[in-house]
């Protein structure tokens, strides 16, 4: 049981660090978005192949252009927000539970 427990505890917290870093690339992207960066600068291709997948999942689905602003990154750090705080702190929770 102690290794299944640690086991919990080590995949929330490496859920959680893949999460922050990924809402960071995110934040990076949307604010690359304000500016008119290179688009053959390969930190700006890496941002735009990393992130517009997701981008464009909920820019297809859900309206969320409004007045020339995208609000699709918002929902997605929402999203990321809300699984950090639900799931890995629940992993973590259950791991604990089972040391």
């Amino acid at each position: 049981m102690y290794i299944l427990g640690y086991f919990l505890v080590a995949a929330g917290k490496l859920l959680d660090t893949l999460l922050f870093f990924y809402m960071l690339t995110i934040i990076a992207r949307a604010i690359l978005s304000w500016v008119s960066p290179d688009p053959y600068n390969s930190i700006v291709r890496f941002l735009y192949n990393v992130t517009e997948p997701i981008l464009f999942r909920i820019r297809s689905r859900i309206p969320v252009n409004f007045g020339g602003m995208d609000f699709s990154p918002m929902i997605i750090i929402l999203a990321i927000y809300f699984i950090r705080v639900f799931l890995v702190n629940s992993l973590v929770r259950m791991g604990s539970g089972l040391l």
